[in-house]
């Protein structure tokens, strides 16, 4: 006798063969390898769109970024590929990586701990290939 699956893990299981059977190629598809696909955009660009382009008085492009760090965040860190791109743009924007801890860990009062956990290890994996970047 096989192990019942729920309805939601043959769905899933369908959906898989499906695509196989669509493009075989996604079988080894890396969603987070896409993320390497988006460009970062440079500071100046951000600092334009999303900092004081639109009022010179208002927050610049980091504090923008980190307020997102902290939105996604607070959303329990689910949404894996935003909060390591956010992070990214972060670090182009000159936030320092004790800057974008502590963003995450300030959520931990809000959020939760799991979350703020989530979050750090997203961050961490960024931070970690920048280093690379870097050497």
């Amino acid at each position: 006798m096989s192990d019942p699956k729920t309805p939601f893990e043959l769905m899933m299981q369908q959906a898989q063969e499906m695509a196989k059977a669509f493009n075989p190629a996604l079988e080894s598809f890396a969603p987070r390898e896409f993320e390497k696909l988006w460009p970062t955009m440079p500071k100046d660009f951000m600092e334009f769109w999303f900092g004081r382009g639109m009022s010179k008085d208002g927050l610049d492009a980091k504090t923008r970024l980190l307020l997102t760090l902290a939105g996604l965040t607070m959303q329990g860190a689910q949404a894996d590929t935003p909060i390591r791109m956010t992070v990214r743009h972060l670090i182009e924007a000159g936030a320092t990586k004790d800057e974008i801890a502590e963003t995450i860990a300030h959520m931990s009062m809000f959020a939760g701990i799991p979350a703020m956990t989530r979050a750090m290890e997203l961050a961490r994996e960024v931070m970690e290939d920048n280093k690379d970047d870097e050497a």
